[in-house]
């Protein structure tokens, strides 16, 4: 069994905003801030699957990938999953690009289920996880939020799409590219 998931691995332009994020945020969160290699959206999370289930999810990421379009996208604002009573993950979320993204997702969602692959049922939200949160002070983290609302934190161009295995550790996640495909359409 491999554990995988489709996503796309963002530039590190929005590594010194992170940092900075981290050294604002220093007294209030605790948690496991994402190394920047790591930076990256998820478009379906998989879960384990057989070695050789990965031929078809490559062919369908390939299908997808003819198809679809370049997307230009603006990082702004930040949020917490689930909610701030019980946030958990801290994201940097997308303005420009943000329906475009989502038709993606539910693309890849689409030619993944005819390939037998489940949907998780979630609706997709463009973002990118910067922190995993374990506790928080909330005035502060609200605080921290409503600051940064409307912060730009950089832009991208999700021009591919990639099949990546994640390997917990103990130490955090290590992600590894199966095989990436560039956005054709």
């Amino acid at each position: 069994m491999v554990r995988v998931f489709v996503g796309f691995f963002t530039t590190k332009k929005i590594q010194e905003a992170v940092e900075k994020l981290q050294a604002q945020s220093e007294g209030f969160i605790k948690g496991k801030w994402v190394e920047p290699q790591n930076f990256h959206m998820t478009f379906q999370f998989i879960g384990d699957v057989q070695q050789e289930k990965l031929v078809d999810l490559l062919k369908s990421l390939q299908e997808v990938a003819q198809r679809a379009k370049p997307i230009r996208v603006k990082y702004k604002g930040l949020g917490v999953f689930p909610n701030l009573d019980r946030a958990r993950v801290l994201w940097i979320g997308v303005a420009e690009g943000h329906r475009q993204l989502i038709d993606l997702a539910k693309t890849v969602v689409r030619s993944n289920r005819q390939v037998g692959i489940k949907d998780e049922g979630k609706p997709f939200h463009p973002h990118v996880t910067i922190c995993r949160i374990k506790e928080f002070d909330k005035r502060y983290l609200k605080d921290l939020l409503k600051k940064h609302e409307n912060t730009f934190f950089g832009e991208d161009l999700v021009d591919r799409v990639a099949l990546i295995k994640s390997s917990l550790t103990s130490i955090g996640p290590i992600y590894t590219v199966i095989e990436e495909f560039y956005l054709h359409g």
